[in-house]
């Protein structure tokens, strides 16, 4: 993919459903009762393999992927069938931990994996609990990472056990894993973070009927939840959305409005890093659908000033510090990235990767154990983009294309399929 600027970026768009409801919109409706209908959805290459894996356990899901509308046919908590191949989740780590807690509590065994990248990732950070609650589970090469084995059926009397865990690490899919095998345990299961995650499966599981409550960082959950299947309409992705919110942002004469974007409070973390950074942005048309809060955003240009970002606020946009790198760049002063190893183990080692290809662009940027630190303000110019087949490494160095001098070459551009098919169409939209 080779992209160059074109000056100003006006017009609105709308950003493809929320990729972590629409992954848990499945999940849920298999396992309640009767019927639930998604609208929204993300077609996305990801949450498609969720509906390949629930597929796969017997849930019947028709995708009408023209008009973005699922159907699933849930068989209630207990109605899982084996399936006679190992399950193949992709480049998803969304699918892989949280379906894993659920395949914990059933009584028979599955096998999941994925590709190369998420054979890569850490997934003794959601073993370690699951074992914890007397689960079966095992890396099949015995390094902590997928393939994963689950064998409900060996577990002492077909029951998990109820659990209070202390996650080292603020990880909405740590939670959700250990809830969702919470669901089949013998007693009440909590989890406390060190800080605040998304807290999108809490809400969404008390919407299908379950159980479950927060307070402050702990969530628990009472075990044989009857989940009855409903209607769900899923927003805007917001971290779909926080590329055009940096393009109006950084490029000139630029006005652009976001249609129907989830500004859920555990995931606005990049509102409220841009407007600190001086940015002009108003929430319009505010409202609440299904407990996920919505807005249509609109974004103009501005001058932009570093700050330090870091602490709680990480977690509400570990997604978004690709762009928000992009952003400093193109503000006055250094900004301060920490709190935020946790990029290391995404879809690539994104502290490294942003830095390598941001200095290949001329910017002065320093990768530091836990994150960034960008003294904003050097012109960038375009380079060849290494970007790993992470679909956020991309996206945000087309941002950059808009304000870089010559050609930017973007290496497996194709990535963004994972979470934003037409992302590249609506970014040439905008520039017309």
């Amino acid at each position: 993919m080779i992209l160059q600027k074109k000056g100003p970026l006006r017009g609105q768009v709308t950003v493809p459903g929320d990729k972590s409801i629409s992954h848990r919109a499945v999940m849920f409706g298999a396992l309640a009762n009767g019927r639930t209908e998604v609208t929204n959805f993300l077609q996305g290459a990801d949450c498609l393999s969720t509906i390949r894996c629930f597929r796969q356990l017997g849930i019947e899901i028709l995708n009408h992927t023209e008009r973005g509308q699922v159907t699933i046919y849930g068989k209630g908590l207990h109605g899982l069938k084996q399936s006679g191949q190992i399950l193949d989740a992709g480049n998803s780590g969304t699918t892989v931990r949280l379906i894993s807690g659920i395949l914990s509590g059933q009584n028979f065994e599955t096998s999941i994996t994925g590709d190369e990248s998420i054979q890569k990732r850490p997934m003794g950070r959601i073993m370690t609990p699951l074992k914890m609650m007397g689960a079966d589970i095992a890396s099949l090469n015995g390094n902590d990472c997928a393939p994963l084995k689950m064998n409900g059926s060996s577990v002492k009397t077909n029951r998990l056990q109820g659990i209070h865990y202390t996650s080292p690490v603020a990880s909405a899919q740590v939670k959700s894993c250990i809830l969702l095998a919470g669901m089949y345990a013998d007693g009440e299961t909590s989890v406390t973070e060190p800080s605040l995650s998304r807290n999108h499966t809490e809400l969404m599981l008390s919407e299908f009927g379950a159980k479950i409550s927060s307070t402050e960082n702990t969530a628990s959950i009472q075990p044989e939840p009857s989940l009855t299947g409903r209607k769900i309409e899923i927003p805007g992705d917001i971290s779909s959305a926080a590329y055009f919110i940096a393009a109006g942002l950084i490029v000139p004469n630029s006005e652009i409005l976001i249609k129907n974007v989830g500004i859920n409070p555990t995931r606005d973390g990049i509102l409220r890093v841009c407007r600190e950074m001086g940015a002009n942005i108003a929430l319009e048309n505010i409202k609440g659908t299904g407990g996920e809060p919505t807005a249509d955003i609109v974004v103009r240009h501005s001058e932009l000033h570093g700050i330090e970002i870091s602490g709680g606020i990480i977690p509400t946009l570990i997604d978004e510090i690709p762009i928000i790198s992009i952003l400093a760049c193109f503000a006055k002063g250094q900004t301060i990235i920490k709190d935020a190893a946790e990029l290391k183990v995404k879809e690539s080692n994104r502290i490294d990767v942003m830095a390598k290809n941001l200095s290949l662009m001329g910017a002065d940027i320093t990768a530091t154990p836990d994150g960034l630190i960008i003294n904003g303000g050097k012109p960038l110019h375009g380079a060849s983009i290494e970007s790993k087949s992470d679909h956020r490494i991309a996206m945000s160095f087309a941002i950059a294309s808009q304000m870089a001098e010559g050609k930017t070459v973007i290496e497996d551009a194709e990535c963004v399929e994972i979470s934003y098919p037409e992302f590249y169409m609506d970014l040439k939209k905008l520039s017309q």
